[in-house]
């Protein structure tokens, strides 16, 4: 019988996937800034450049956001660890 400080094995795989899922959408969010803020240094055609600088607020605030779920990630995976037996 479990103790009640122990997490069951299905609370603890739930856990394990709300993290994977946290860390997929960090590095798609980081991800999908970067190309918005390096787009108008790559783009060929003018009318692209033009278009992707003026999503720059939109690159900055999806990179920052990114960012954010990354550094969510990695403090709850310190605090699994930390209480891991």
């Amino acid at each position: 019988m479990p103790t009640p400080h122990a997490p069951s094995s299905a609370a603890t795989m739930k856990a394990a996937k709300a993290d994977k899922e946290l860390l997929f959408k960090g590095v798609t969010c980081a991800l999908i800034g970067l190309v918005i803020l390096l787009a108008p240094y790559i783009a060929r055609s003018g009318s692209v450049r033009e278009l992707m600088a003026q999503a720059t607020v939109v690159g900055w605030f999806a990179l920052v956001l990114g960012i954010a779920f990354g550094v969510q990630y990695g403090l709850r995976r310190a605090r699994a660890a930390r209480n891991a037996p």
